[in-house]
């Protein structure tokens, strides 16, 4: 017989992924209560594989090698403000911010 919570608890919208050894996780398992107002909905992430110029840039072994050594640091956030001071890197992460941010547009008076 299952239980009344589990019946009332609303279904899982977010996508499971699997890592490089097949393990299947989702967003919610890494994710605190706290980490809440960083989330960024599944949709404007979908928008990141999209994007052509994320893609270029993706393409450049260096930027690889950037992200592959923050995904695997135990130190993130020491190595993020590393990075920060990289060019190449902070290119990156404004072009991912302009995607699932994108700038609101000004009023521009006409000339």
């Amino acid at each position: 017989m299952q239980q009344i919570t589990e019946l009332s608890s609303p279904p899982r919208t977010e996508a499971c992924l699997s890592d490089s050894q097949g393990n299947s996780w989702s967003v919610e398992d890494i994710l605190t209560d706290s980490d809440e107002q960083d989330r960024v909905p599944l949709q404007k992430l979908k928008l990141l594989g999209e994007s052509e110029e994320l893609k270029d840039l993706l393409r450049n072994p260096h930027l690889r090698q950037l992200l592959l050594a923050v995904d695997q640091a135990e130190e993130r956030n020491s190595l993020m403000k590393k990075y920060m001071q990289e060019p190449l890197f902070v290119e990156f992460v404004d072009c991912c911010l302009r995607i699932v941010e994108p700038p609101e547009k000004e009023n521009i008076l006409p000339e």
